[in-house]
């Protein structure tokens, strides 16, 4: 059986994502534990509220150089909503711009739409070659709760390295919904709240550990 680190760090629906997980097959352990994180064969990063205190949080467990770390050694990392968010260089929210964890250039802003938070089910693009997707209809609708996002994708790997596969969304204005990047994968929807679709996205995932 997959072994899975939910990791806590006082922010996330830790519950839901360790059900979720579950029910896919996978053994669920929550914690903060920084060795239990490192051994798992899979390392779950979720979020909910604000970057910066998501972030604050994050370093007081040294959940930034776990990342790092298994993602240095190949080690597979998902990150979920604000787990996503804090993948990237930077946050801005209220005009308190803080530092994420920098494993993607770009920033997280405010999402350029008439209703904020985005709340609800949305369909998504995946690209050609997806495997987070796979086997997933082009019209399926996965769960949103957020009023920020990252607008732009910003990382060209260069001649010889392949692109990282960029899922997007709209609710205004396109978003990232999602990003594929070797053992670096997230979501900024909820996995763990989208019924069928969301176990079958996370049940793709747990294939990418064996």
């Amino acid at each position: 059986m997959v072994k899975v680190t939910v990791l806590d760090y006082g922010s996330g629906n830790l519950r839901s994502a360790e059900r979720a997980l579950a029910r896919v097959g996978a053994e669920v352990t929550v914690t903060a534990d920084y060795e239990a994180a490192m051994e798992a064969d899979g390392l779950v990063v979720p979020g909910v509220g604000a970057f910066a205190a998501c972030m604050r949080g994050l370093r007081e467990v040294r959940g930034e150089r776990m990342i790092g770390r298994r993602l240095a050694a190949g080690r597979p990392v998902l990150g979920i909503c604000v787990g996503m968010q804090i993948l990237f260089e930077t946050g801005v929210e209220h005009g308190v711009t803080t530092e994420g964890c920098g494993e993607w250039p770009g920033t997280v802003e405010r999402l350029e739409a008439p209703v904020l938070p985005h709340m609800g089910w949305n369909t998504v693009k995946p690209p050609a070659g997806s495997l987070l997707f796979a086997g997933i209809d082009a019209d399926t609708r996965f769960y949103f709760v957020h009023s920020y996002g990252v607008r732009t994708w910003e990382l060209d790997p260069g001649p010889g390295f392949a692109a990282p596969l960029v899922t997007w969304s709209e609710h205004g204005a396109p978003f990232v919904a999602a990003v594929e990047n070797g053992p670096l994968a997230a979501t900024q929807f909820h996995p763990e709240k989208s019924g069928d679709a969301g176990a079958q996205l996370l049940s793709n995932w747990l294939g990418t550990l064996k």
